[in-house]
Order: C-alpha cells, then structure tokens, then sequence
C-alpha cells in the first residue's frame, strides 16, 4: 500500500468518510443544521435559515449516497450495526433527518417534497421503527442487552415524533392550498396523534433502559457521550409535535384529546427546562472534575440537535398556548443553539484539516 492509500485509508477510519466506516448515526448532522435552520426562520432571519436548510440538504444527499453504498457493498458490516445495541439505534437518525428536511420544505412553502419526504420518513419509520428491536435486543449477541444501552436508544422516540411534526405541519398547511383533500388532511391529523403519543411511550422506555444500564453496570465520565443530550431533545420535539397539533383544525379526534395535547406539551416543557442545567453539570463532571478532553467528534452534533430543538419548542408552545414568556426564551435561547452549532462545525472543518495535513 503506497503512502496516498495509507492517508486515504486513515482519513477514512478516522472520519467516516468512506461507506465501510459509516456510523449508523451519520444523519445527526443533518438534523442539528436542519433544526438550526427552522430556529432561525422562526426568529426572522430567513436569509439564515434557508442557508443553513440547504447545507442541511447538501449533508444529507451526502450521507444518504454513503449508506446506499455501504448497504450494497459492505452488507455484513450494516449487519453488524444492526445487531450491535450501542449502535443500532443510531440509524433512526436517518428518520429524523428525514422529516426535520420535509418539516423545512414545508415552512418553505414546497408541499410537494415535503410529502414525498414524509411518505419516504414514514416507511423508514415503520420498517426500522419494527426492525431495529429485534435485531438490536433479541437478535443481539451482546449479553446482557443492557450493557449496551446508550443516549442513541431516545433517538427512536425522537424518529416517532419527528413524523408527527411533518404530519401536524401538512395538515395545517394542506388546507391553504388549492385543492386540498380532506381525507389527507384527516390521516395526517390522524397520524399526527398516534405518532405523538407512540413517541411518548418509546421515550418512557428509552429512560427506563438507560435507567438499568446506569443501575445494573459501571457507568463512568467516558460514558457520558453527547446524544445523552437527547434526554431533553427528545422531550423538545414531543412539545414541537404537541404544539403543531394544537393549530390543526378541528376533527373529533383532535377535540377528544386537545386538553391532554395541551397539558403535556406544558408538563413536559418544564421537565426539559429543569434537564438542561442537569446535563450541564454532567458535562462539568465529566471535563472539569475528570478531566476528559474535549475533542471534535461526530456524536456532538448529537448535542446540538437538542439545543436548537429546545429553542424551536419553546417559541412553538409559546405561540400556541398564548405564553410571551416561553416564547421570548426560545427567541433567545435560539442565540444559544446558534452558537453552539457554529462551534461544532468549525470543530469539524478544523478536525478535517488536521487530518488531511496530518503525515
């Protein structure tokens, strides 16, 4: 192998780049930037927002090409992921980049991919949202399953609400349009339901899991990865996917279960808001007390997708439910998401290059 071969080679391990070394959660970078991007629309930086929602795009044509590739060149190592509990779950992230792309076009005023994406999010959603349990936990050779849970695993509560986001926003915007079918607008106020209420009892699961791989095995500061910030990510959009069906039109369905809508997206919102400065202090704990470097890797976009989605829930809620107050934090705590995401990015340019002079 010349010297060119090696560097390629090791480019690749080290960053994914290459279909053979893809990480199941390779879409999270396309959910952080697409959430940015909605963020920045709703706080009236349009030029921003479509920057960030087409870079958001660009990212995901990329990786989607990568794992086309990597299911039909290197099936066994797809096999592998799948059956691989730390790491199974990372694929939902292809779900709900799916829909935070579909949920963008619609604000965009573009129905027609945004229903071409969500049909294509829904079908992922129905055939990992089966699949992924039973080759993650009863097809594992990890023993006990247990073991390898980790903050990945509330990614498939935030795949499940991420459908109900896009169903909730076509239902409301379908209507304004010309010709719009009224049994379209009733499944997708419908599916807006069933998914929020699916996402909820997946994310009671998820924390019960995390709960025994913290109690049932050693749980140390290396331990402590980024997407454990989904714990309150996943909580954010279950408010996004609440507040969204609370502007659906009326359907004996919505009116039946608009006051439980209502109350929990309330109850939840605050549970995340109490999460944040939990995760912060872990975050302390594991920098600051045990001294682990902080250094660029992929999972961090998994901390950014929260953050920005705290923001776009709380400007939502504050929106439906008449609250200025939540609504002037999430204009703000927007700033927070923004920045964050801005150092992530420029960690991983600067990693790149690193590698790239790397001899």
């Amino acid at each position: 192998m010349n010297t060119a071969d090696r560097d390629l080679t090791g480019l690749h391990g080290r960053w994914g780049l290459s279909p053979s070394t893809l990480a199941p959660g390779c879409f999270a970078s396309v959910m952080a930037t697409g959430i940015v991007s909605i963020g920045a629309e709703l706080a009236g930086l349009h030029l921003l927002s479509v920057t960030l929602f087409w870079l958001a795009v660009a990212l995901y044509v990329f990786f989607t090409v990568l794992t086309v590739v990597r299911i039909l060149r290197y099936p066994d190592a797809v096999r592998a992921d799948l059956h691989d509990p730390s790491r199974a779950f990372g694929f939902f992230t292809a779900v709900a980049g799916t829909n935070v792309l579909a949920t963008g076009f619609v604000g965009l005023g573009m129905i027609p991919p945004a229903l071409t994406l969500f049909v294509l999010g829904g079908l992922l959603w129905l055939v990992l949202g089966y699949g992924i349990p039973f080759t993650a936990i009863l097809g594992s050779s990890t023993r006990p399953v247990s073991a390898g849970v980790k903050g990945t695993w509330l990614v498939w509560a935030v795949a499940a609400q991420s459908v109900a986001v896009v169903a909730a926003s076509l239902g409301i915007e379908l209507p304004n349009t010309p010709d719009a079918d009224r049994s379209l607008v009733s499944f997708l106020a419908l599916t807006a339901v069933v998914m929020w209420a699916v996402g909820l009892a997946l994310y009671v699961v998820c924390l019960i899991a995390i709960g025994v791989r913290i109690l049932q095995h050693r749980f140390g500061p290396e331990d402590l990865d980024a997407p454990y910030w989904v714990t309150m990510g996943a909580l954010a959009i279950t408010i996004v996917a609440g507040s969204r069906i609370l502007n659906l039109g009326g359907t004996p369905l919505l009116e039946t279960t608009r006051v439980l809508v209502g109350a929990s997206s309330a109850l939840l919102w605050a549970i995340a808001t109490w999460l944040i400065p939990a995760l912060v202090a872990a975050g302390i704990w594991k920098h600051l007390v045990h001294r682990v470097p902080i250094t660029y890797s992929a999972g961090l976009w998994s901390m950014v997708f929260p953050v920005g989605m705290y923001a776009v829930a709380s400007i939502y809620l504050g929106r439906s439910d008449h609250v200025p107050a939540i609504e002037w934090i999430g204009q703000h705590w927007f700033w927070v998401g923004l920045a964050i995401w801005a150092i992530v990015f420029v960690a991983m340019v600067s990693s790149f290059i690193r590698t790239l002079r790397r001899p």
